[in-house]
């Protein structure tokens, strides 16, 4: 009997309608490729009431209405009763509550496992979302192998760049993993080194493996940018959440310091946390001024912005694996970076490298391209790993 594999879908619930970032990308592949499969599939979803189990044709309408093709329905009674949260969040966890084949209280997770898989089910956490005590043990009182994706352990390396509380929560959820995973797996080598590292330091290290994240070039659409959109003449783009770790801060001096000939640099993103000075400085930007903030573009739109711009800038102090320079190396735009080993473990010689400690070989780098139109997209497309490659990797070595 095939085994069934078991995917946590709380973080996409909880984030339905929003824009999508990495993990999030991450989570949206792995329910694809299960209910593409022919093993058994089930989800799990955690609620502020409990959890809730969805089958096959469940994990199927889930992903209509992530995907839009389908709406999502009214908020229920029962969501209302839980506040706090947005109002597609709300309706998608009262989707998920209609299509579930059980739900139960907290205390009820495991005896709703056992009642619907036996104990050949593989159980997937790639979201960071739900590694809580309740879970693992209830997965692993089933005699089900626990398999959980580690992103980055950013919060663990740089504590400064979270919000209050974010680094400490972070350790206990990696803690958790080591003490009780069957297996890791590493979006990049890097990861694996600098998670390990701690691990080791904490006792138990879990099988590990690195498969490195799947990609898919995204359509571009000039249709779905906002009028006046892209500039007419260079312009740069700069694509990530705006958190501290993605420096945005070094690009505003950068272009304070270019003065009035600056192109345009659009920063494509929503806003994060712990970024006050930043948003500050956003906010005083001048309506006709040279930097201009995009939240909410979606990717088509982004892509069209990409593919005609004059480079792709990812001044970056800290990365897990990085997805949108390989998906902007994909449209064939040109990429400057960083110097950080997991860029050049991923991208390879594709972008240019140039260590943030050193802003005047990045305005050098960034006036030479202003006036040097990119080489045809065709000449220079890039290719990364797939999602076949990546499963290839993850469900073999099973």
């Amino acid at each position: 009997m095939a085994r069934a594999r078991l995917i946590d879908l709380t973080r996409s619930l909880r984030r339905a309608g929003r824009i999508a970032t990495g993990i999030d990308r991450v989570e949206h592949a792995y329910l694809g490729r299960f209910l593409s499969d022919t093993e058994p599939v089930f989800g799990i979803v955690r609620t502020p009431f409990g959890y809730l189990l969805l089958d096959r044709a469940g994990l199927e309408a889930v992903r209509d209405r992530l995907d839009g093709l389908v709406p999502w329905g009214g908020v229920s009674l029962m969501s209302r009763l839980a506040p706090g949260r947005d109002e597609i969040a709300l309706r998608a966890e009262s989707d998920a509550r209609q299509l579930a084949i059980a739900r139960v209280s907290r205390r009820g997770l495991r005896r709703m496992l056992r009642a619907h898989l036996d104990g050949a089910v593989d159980y997937f956490n790639v979201g960071h979302s739900d590694l809580t005590d309740r879970v693992l043990d209830a997965v692993d009182g089933i005699g089900g192998a626990i398999h959980v994706m580690i992103h980055d352990v950013i919060p663990l390396e740089h504590p400064e760049y979270q919000r209050k509380g974010a680094a400490r929560r972070f350790e206990k959820k990696l803690r958790r993993v080591g003490a009780r995973a069957h297996r890791i797996i590493y979006n990049s080598a890097d990861t694996r080194s600098r998670a390990e590292r701690h691990l080791e330091s904490w006792g138990r290290v879990p099988d590990g493996i690195v498969a490195h994240l799947g990609t898919i070039t995204l359509q571009a659409d000039a249709t779905a940018l906002p009028v006046g959109l892209p500039p007419r003449g260079p312009y740069f783009v700069t694509v990530g959440t705006i958190e501290p770790r993605k420096n945005h801060a070094f690009l505003l001096d950068l272009w304070d310091d270019w003065g009035q000939d600056a192109p345009p640099l659009l920063i494509c993103g929503s806003r994060g946390w712990n970024n006050e000075e930043v948003f500050a400085r956003l906010d005083a930007l001048p309506p006709d001024g040279a930097v201009r903030e995009l939240p909410g573009l979606d990717d088509a739109g982004l892509a069209a912005l990409i593919e005609k711009s004059s480079g792709v800038l990812f001044p970056s102090v800290a990365e897990g694996f990085g997805l949108p320079p390989v998906e902007a190396l994909s449209l064939g735009a040109r990429v400057l970076c960083n110097d950080l080993n997991v860029f050049r473990e991923i991208l390879g010689k594709n972008p240019v490298y140039v260590d943030v400690s050193d802003p005047k070989m990045w305005k050098n780098t960034l006036m030479r391209w202003a006036n040097e139109p990119p080489d045809a997209p065709e000449e220079h497309r890039y290719s990364g790993s797939t999602w076949d490659d990546h499963f290839k990797t993850v469900l073999s070595l099973m």
